[in-house]
């Protein structure tokens, strides 16, 4: 049984809420990925990604340098830990439609990694063509944590 440390990427770069959208929007850009985990100390609070930047700060035509990541950030965080199985979280991330999850120490809760579709994909032999199809699959937009 394969596990998720097996295939996590480690070192992840974090952001604090109250930066600018502006600087998770650069981060994005330095780190070619597409999602941040924020961080209040060493507590996640939220992830941000390229989605929350696009649909809740440009679409609504906030200013990306006067706007905060906790204005836009996505507050309803799974997480999973490296000791799961791929299977498992595979199942998790497809049931709740995302692509990519927080890889947290059992005991303290801190953050010690994230996978995304894509490492499991290039890392995990098993077959995803379920997961992609069921986190593909169009959904209703959530506009209930739209801030302004």
């Amino acid at each position: 049984m394969q596990t998720i440390q097996d295939i996590m990427t480690r070192d992840v770069q974090t952001i604090s809420p109250q930066e600018s959208v502006q600087r998770a929007a650069q981060l994005m850009d330095e780190l070619n990925v597409g999602a941040i985990p924020v961080l209040e100390g060493d507590k996640l609070v939220g992830m941000i990604t390229d989605r929350d930047i696009a649909v809740r700060s440009v679409a609504a035509g906030q200013n990306p340098v006067s706007t905060r990541v906790t204005d836009v950030m996505s507050t309803d965080v799974r997480t999973c830990t490296a000791g799961q199985s791929v299977d498992e979280v595979l199942g998790q991330m497809g049931d709740v439609q995302i692509r990519r999850i927080p890889v947290v120490d059992e005991g303290s809760q801190k953050v010690i990694g994230i996978v995304s579709l894509g490492d499991v994909a290039t890392k995990h032999s098993a077959d995803v063509d379920r997961t992609l199809d069921e986190i593909s699959t169009p959904s209703e937009p959530d506009r209930s944590a739209t801030r302004h």
